[in-house]
Protein backbone atom coordinates (compact mmCIF):
# COMPACT_ATOMS: atom_id res chain seq x y z
CA UNK A 1 0.00 0.00 0.00
CA UNK A 2 2.89 2.42 0.58
CA UNK A 3 3.32 3.43 -3.27
CA UNK A 4 -0.78 4.54 -3.21
CA UNK A 5 0.10 6.46 -0.20
CA UNK A 6 3.33 7.72 -1.94
CA UNK A 7 1.75 8.57 -4.95
CA UNK A 8 -1.56 10.55 -3.51
CA UNK A 9 1.24 12.78 -1.47
CA UNK A 10 2.53 13.55 -5.05
CA UNK A 11 -0.32 14.21 -7.14
CA UNK A 12 -2.48 15.54 -4.18
CA UNK A 13 -0.55 16.94 -1.99
CA UNK A 14 -3.03 18.75 0.15
CA UNK A 15 -4.89 15.59 0.65
CA UNK A 16 -4.80 14.65 4.71
CA UNK A 17 -3.93 10.70 4.66
CA UNK A 18 -5.47 8.83 7.85
CA UNK A 19 -3.92 5.26 7.85
CA UNK A 20 -5.33 2.26 10.31
CA UNK A 21 -2.51 -0.25 10.73
CA UNK A 22 -1.27 -2.70 13.08
CA UNK A 23 0.79 -2.48 15.32
CA UNK A 24 3.58 -4.99 13.93
CA UNK A 25 2.93 -3.07 10.36
CA UNK A 26 3.59 0.29 12.16
CA UNK A 27 6.78 -0.40 12.90
CA UNK A 28 8.02 -0.61 9.36
CA UNK A 29 5.97 2.31 8.01
CA UNK A 30 4.33 3.86 10.89
CA UNK A 31 7.64 6.91 10.74
CA UNK A 32 6.81 7.72 6.75
CA UNK A 33 6.24 11.73 6.71
CA UNK A 34 2.79 13.45 6.20
CA UNK A 35 0.14 10.22 7.49
CA UNK A 36 -1.37 10.62 10.69
CA UNK A 37 -1.03 6.99 11.95
CA UNK A 38 -3.56 5.10 13.89
CA UNK A 39 -2.54 2.02 15.43
CA UNK A 40 -5.08 -1.46 15.89
CA UNK A 41 -3.94 -3.87 18.52
CA UNK A 42 -5.50 -7.04 17.00
CA UNK A 43 -4.66 -8.96 20.31
CA UNK A 44 -7.17 -6.79 22.26
CA UNK A 45 -10.55 -7.61 21.20
CA UNK A 46 -13.22 -5.28 21.43
CA UNK A 47 -10.71 -2.99 23.19
CA UNK A 48 -9.34 -2.74 19.83
CA UNK A 49 -12.40 -1.23 17.94
CA UNK A 50 -13.23 0.49 21.08
CA UNK A 51 -9.75 2.20 20.79
CA UNK A 52 -10.08 3.70 17.11
CA UNK A 53 -13.62 4.44 17.98
CA UNK A 54 -12.11 7.13 20.86
CA UNK A 55 -9.70 8.33 18.65
CA UNK A 56 -11.63 9.07 15.58
CA UNK A 57 -15.00 10.05 17.55
CA UNK A 58 -16.45 13.38 15.48
CA UNK A 59 -14.31 12.86 12.68
CA UNK A 60 -16.03 12.75 9.30
CA UNK A 61 -13.54 11.52 6.02
CA UNK A 62 -14.15 12.27 2.49
CA UNK A 63 -13.53 8.66 1.33
CA UNK A 64 -12.75 5.82 3.44
CA UNK A 65 -10.41 2.96 1.12
CA UNK A 66 -12.06 -0.40 2.19
CA UNK A 67 -8.88 -2.34 1.01
CA UNK A 68 -9.20 -5.53 3.10
CA UNK A 69 -11.58 -7.86 3.13
CA UNK A 70 -10.99 -9.48 6.21
CA UNK A 71 -14.40 -9.37 8.52
CA UNK A 72 -12.21 -7.55 11.46
CA UNK A 73 -11.80 -4.78 8.67
CA UNK A 74 -15.29 -4.89 7.49
CA UNK A 75 -16.70 -4.18 11.26
CA UNK A 76 -14.02 -1.65 11.74
CA UNK A 77 -15.35 0.49 8.49
CA UNK A 78 -18.61 0.96 10.71
CA UNK A 79 -16.90 2.79 13.05
CA UNK A 80 -15.24 5.35 10.72
CA UNK A 81 -17.55 8.28 9.21
CA UNK A 82 -17.10 8.58 5.87
CA UNK A 83 -19.03 10.25 2.71
CA UNK A 84 -17.88 7.34 0.33
CA UNK A 85 -16.78 3.39 1.66
CA UNK A 86 -15.08 1.91 -1.36
CA UNK A 87 -14.66 -1.25 -1.63
CA UNK A 88 -13.61 -4.49 -3.35
CA UNK A 89 -15.87 -5.93 -6.47
CA UNK A 90 -18.03 -8.40 -5.45
CA UNK A 91 -15.88 -11.29 -6.94
CA UNK A 92 -13.44 -10.16 -4.67
CA UNK A 93 -15.24 -9.94 -1.91
CA UNK A 94 -16.03 -11.91 1.56
CA UNK A 95 -16.53 -12.40 4.93
CA UNK A 96 -19.85 -9.86 3.35
CA UNK A 97 -17.40 -7.06 2.73
CA UNK A 98 -19.79 -5.84 0.11
CA UNK A 99 -22.34 -4.95 2.67
CA UNK A 100 -20.45 -2.77 4.30
CA UNK A 101 -19.01 -0.20 1.17
CA UNK A 102 -21.05 2.26 -0.75
CA UNK A 103 -19.25 1.86 -4.02
CA UNK A 104 -16.87 -1.42 -5.58
CA UNK A 105 -13.40 -1.03 -7.86
CA UNK A 106 -14.03 -2.38 -11.21
CA UNK A 107 -13.36 -6.14 -11.47
CA UNK A 108 -9.94 -7.00 -13.53
CA UNK A 109 -9.62 -10.48 -13.97
CA UNK A 110 -6.44 -11.71 -12.36
CA UNK A 111 -4.83 -8.20 -11.20
CA UNK A 112 -1.66 -8.36 -9.01
CA UNK A 113 -2.52 -7.44 -5.73
CA UNK A 114 -0.48 -4.08 -5.57
CA UNK A 115 -2.25 -3.39 -9.13
CA UNK A 116 -5.97 -3.81 -7.24
CA UNK A 117 -4.83 -1.25 -4.47
CA UNK A 118 -4.25 1.31 -7.18
CA UNK A 119 -7.47 0.41 -8.49
CA UNK A 120 -9.28 2.41 -5.19
CA UNK A 121 -7.22 5.59 -5.84
CA UNK A 122 -7.86 5.43 -9.80
CA UNK A 123 -11.81 4.91 -8.66
CA UNK A 124 -11.37 8.03 -7.12
CA UNK A 125 -9.68 10.17 -9.97
CA UNK A 126 -6.21 10.00 -10.36
CA UNK A 127 -4.81 7.28 -12.82
CA UNK A 128 -1.10 8.01 -12.51
CA UNK A 129 1.25 5.91 -10.45
CA UNK A 130 4.29 6.40 -8.24
CA UNK A 131 5.90 3.25 -7.84
CA UNK A 132 7.98 4.92 -4.39
CA UNK A 133 8.13 2.74 -1.09
CA UNK A 134 11.21 5.24 0.29
CA UNK A 135 11.14 3.33 3.65
CA UNK A 136 12.42 5.63 6.47
CA UNK A 137 15.41 3.44 7.99
CA UNK A 138 17.18 5.07 11.06
CA UNK A 139 21.50 5.77 10.61
CA UNK A 140 21.68 3.00 13.52
CA UNK A 141 19.82 0.01 11.27
CA UNK A 142 22.74 1.26 8.52
CA UNK A 143 25.17 0.87 10.71
CA UNK A 144 24.15 -2.58 11.82
CA UNK A 145 24.03 -3.66 7.85
CA UNK A 146 27.67 -2.33 7.63
CA UNK A 147 29.01 -4.34 10.58
CA UNK A 148 27.09 -7.46 9.33
CA UNK A 149 27.68 -7.17 5.15
CA UNK A 150 31.18 -8.26 3.70
CA UNK A 151 31.14 -4.91 1.61
CA UNK A 152 32.94 -6.75 -1.35
CA UNK A 153 31.33 -10.09 -2.01
CA UNK A 154 28.15 -11.15 -3.50
CA UNK A 155 25.41 -10.11 -0.73
CA UNK A 156 22.29 -13.52 -0.30
CA UNK A 157 20.10 -12.91 2.13
CA UNK A 158 17.93 -16.04 3.28
CA UNK A 159 14.76 -15.21 5.05
CA UNK A 160 13.20 -18.47 5.06
CA UNK A 161 10.05 -18.68 6.91
CA UNK A 162 6.18 -17.06 5.87
CA UNK A 163 3.66 -16.99 8.87
CA UNK A 164 2.77 -19.90 6.84
CA UNK A 165 4.92 -22.71 7.79
CA UNK A 166 3.37 -24.56 4.57
CA UNK A 167 4.84 -22.38 2.14
CA UNK A 168 8.22 -22.78 3.64
CA UNK A 169 11.07 -24.55 2.02
CA UNK A 170 12.70 -27.28 3.57
CA UNK A 171 16.08 -26.32 5.72
CA UNK A 172 18.34 -28.79 3.97
CA UNK A 173 17.24 -26.86 0.50
CA UNK A 174 17.87 -23.63 1.85
CA UNK A 175 21.53 -25.07 2.95
CA UNK A 176 22.20 -26.43 -0.15
CA UNK A 177 21.42 -23.33 -2.42
CA UNK A 178 23.27 -21.14 0.39
CA UNK A 179 26.53 -23.52 -0.28
CA UNK A 180 26.10 -23.11 -3.67
CA UNK A 181 26.31 -19.53 -2.99
CA UNK A 182 29.75 -19.49 -1.17
CA UNK A 183 31.21 -22.14 -3.17
CA UNK A 184 30.10 -20.96 -6.78
CA UNK A 185 29.79 -17.50 -6.37
CA UNK A 186 31.87 -16.28 -3.41
CA UNK A 187 28.78 -15.18 -1.29
CA UNK A 188 28.26 -14.16 1.72
CA UNK A 189 24.63 -15.89 2.77
CA UNK A 190 23.05 -14.13 5.53
CA UNK A 191 20.18 -15.57 7.40
CA UNK A 192 17.35 -13.37 9.01
CA UNK A 193 14.35 -14.17 10.25
CA UNK A 194 12.33 -12.81 13.51
CA UNK A 195 12.62 -13.84 17.21
CA UNK A 196 10.11 -16.65 17.12
CA UNK A 197 11.15 -20.28 17.95
CA UNK A 198 9.95 -21.67 14.58
CA UNK A 199 12.01 -19.06 13.00
CA UNK A 200 15.28 -20.05 15.07
CA UNK A 201 14.87 -23.69 15.04
CA UNK A 202 14.59 -23.16 10.59
CA UNK A 203 17.91 -21.26 11.02
CA UNK A 204 19.51 -24.13 13.66
CA UNK A 205 18.36 -26.23 11.17
CA UNK A 206 19.90 -24.28 8.09
CA UNK A 207 23.27 -24.16 9.68
CA UNK A 208 22.79 -27.66 10.56
CA UNK A 209 22.74 -28.64 6.97
CA UNK A 210 25.31 -26.85 5.15
CA UNK A 211 28.71 -28.12 4.51
CA UNK A 212 29.81 -24.12 4.66
CA UNK A 213 29.73 -20.90 6.60
CA UNK A 214 26.59 -18.51 6.98
CA UNK A 215 26.07 -15.42 8.55
CA UNK A 216 23.05 -16.36 11.22
CA UNK A 217 21.25 -12.91 11.96
CA UNK A 218 18.01 -14.78 12.65
CA UNK A 219 16.47 -13.31 16.18
CA UNK A 220 19.03 -10.76 16.18
CA UNK A 221 17.41 -7.54 14.18
CA UNK A 222 14.91 -5.51 14.32
CA UNK A 223 12.65 -4.32 10.80
CA UNK A 224 14.24 -1.43 10.32
CA UNK A 225 17.46 -3.07 10.71
CA UNK A 226 16.99 -5.54 7.70
CA UNK A 227 15.60 -2.91 5.78
CA UNK A 228 18.89 -1.52 5.86
CA UNK A 229 20.11 -5.00 5.49
CA UNK A 230 18.29 -5.86 2.28
CA UNK A 231 19.03 -2.46 0.86
CA UNK A 232 22.97 -3.44 1.16
CA UNK A 233 21.87 -7.00 -0.35
CA UNK A 234 22.10 -8.28 -3.91
CA UNK A 235 19.24 -10.78 -3.64
CA UNK A 236 16.98 -11.99 -1.67
CA UNK A 237 15.61 -15.92 -1.23
CA UNK A 238 11.99 -16.09 0.38
CA UNK A 239 8.81 -17.88 0.37
CA UNK A 240 5.93 -16.43 -0.02
CA UNK A 241 6.18 -13.64 2.61
CA UNK A 242 5.97 -9.64 4.15
CA UNK A 243 10.10 -9.69 3.46
CA UNK A 244 9.80 -10.69 -0.36
CA UNK A 245 7.60 -7.38 -0.59
CA UNK A 246 9.84 -5.64 1.93
CA UNK A 247 12.42 -6.07 -0.79
CA UNK A 248 10.87 -4.87 -3.97
CA UNK A 249 10.32 -1.55 -1.86
CA UNK A 250 14.29 -1.16 -1.82
CA UNK A 251 14.46 -2.13 -5.65
CA UNK A 252 16.49 -5.88 -3.97
CA UNK A 253 15.57 -8.37 -6.58
CA UNK A 254 13.84 -11.48 -4.98
CA UNK A 255 13.91 -15.03 -5.64
CA UNK A 256 10.62 -15.84 -4.75
CA UNK A 257 9.66 -19.27 -3.75
CA UNK A 258 5.91 -20.09 -4.80
CA UNK A 259 3.89 -23.12 -5.10
CA UNK A 260 1.47 -22.90 -2.33
CA UNK A 261 0.62 -19.35 -3.37
CA UNK A 262 0.58 -17.71 -7.25
CA UNK A 263 3.75 -15.61 -7.54
CA UNK A 264 1.42 -13.44 -10.38
CA UNK A 265 -0.97 -12.73 -7.69
CA UNK A 266 0.90 -11.77 -4.59
CA UNK A 267 4.46 -12.43 -5.25
CA UNK A 268 7.49 -9.72 -5.28
CA UNK A 269 6.00 -6.76 -7.93
CA UNK A 270 9.23 -6.09 -9.65
CA UNK A 271 11.02 -9.72 -9.25
CA UNK A 272 8.70 -11.62 -11.19
CA UNK A 273 11.27 -12.84 -13.72
CA UNK A 274 13.58 -14.02 -10.66
CA UNK A 275 10.38 -16.22 -9.14
CA UNK A 276 10.46 -19.93 -8.96
CA UNK A 277 6.73 -20.48 -10.27
CA UNK A 278 5.23 -24.20 -9.20
CA UNK A 279 1.75 -22.99 -8.82
CA UNK A 280 0.63 -24.61 -11.88
CA UNK A 281 2.38 -27.69 -11.10
CA UNK A 282 1.19 -27.75 -7.78
CA UNK A 283 -2.77 -27.06 -8.45
CA UNK A 284 -2.63 -29.92 -11.32
CA UNK A 285 -0.99 -32.20 -8.28
CA UNK A 286 -3.15 -31.41 -5.72
CA UNK A 287 -6.31 -30.31 -7.24
CA UNK A 288 -5.96 -31.81 -10.27
CA UNK A 289 -6.64 -28.86 -12.08
CA UNK A 290 -4.53 -26.26 -13.85
CA UNK A 291 -3.37 -22.68 -12.02
CA UNK A 292 -5.90 -20.80 -14.64
CA UNK A 293 -8.73 -23.26 -13.10
CA UNK A 294 -8.48 -22.75 -10.01
CA UNK A 295 -10.18 -19.12 -8.42
CA UNK A 296 -8.14 -16.29 -8.45
CA UNK A 297 -6.09 -16.35 -4.99
CA UNK A 298 -6.91 -19.99 -4.24
CA UNK A 299 -3.97 -20.88 -1.99
CA UNK A 300 -2.35 -24.54 -2.31
CA UNK A 301 -1.18 -24.78 1.65
CA UNK A 302 -0.95 -28.99 1.21
CA UNK A 303 1.98 -30.82 2.78
CA UNK A 304 4.92 -31.28 0.70
CA UNK A 305 3.71 -28.83 -2.16
CA UNK A 306 6.82 -26.82 -1.10
CA UNK A 307 9.23 -29.75 -2.53
CA UNK A 308 7.79 -29.27 -5.88
CA UNK A 309 10.78 -26.60 -5.85
CA UNK A 310 14.06 -28.13 -6.10
CA UNK A 311 17.36 -26.64 -5.64
CA UNK A 312 18.53 -26.76 -8.78
CA UNK A 313 15.92 -24.42 -9.77
CA UNK A 314 16.54 -22.09 -6.96
CA UNK A 315 19.96 -22.53 -7.91
CA UNK A 316 20.02 -21.97 -11.46
CA UNK A 317 17.81 -18.34 -10.90
CA UNK A 318 20.43 -17.62 -8.55
CA UNK A 319 23.03 -17.80 -11.00
CA UNK A 320 20.77 -16.01 -14.13
CA UNK A 321 20.52 -13.08 -11.50
CA UNK A 322 24.49 -13.04 -10.26
CA UNK A 323 25.23 -12.67 -13.98
CA UNK A 324 22.70 -10.40 -14.59
CA UNK A 325 24.30 -7.74 -12.29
Amino acid sequence: MVPVARTIQKYWPDTELTWIIGNHEAKLVGDIPGIEFIKFDKTKGLGSYQSIARQIRRRKFDVLLCAQVSLRANILSTIIDADLKLGYDKVRSKDLHSLFVHQHIKPVPQQHVLDSFFSFIEHIGLPDRDLRWDYVIPEDARQFAKMNLAEDRFKVIISPCSSHPLRNWRAERYAAAADHAIRSLDAQVILCGGKSPTEIQMGQEIEACMQMKATNLIGKDTLKKFLALLQAADVIISPDSGPAHMAAGLGTPVIGLYAASNPRRSGPYLSQQWCVDKYSVAAQAFKNKSGNELKWGTKLEYPGVMDLITVDEVVSKLDSLHNHQ
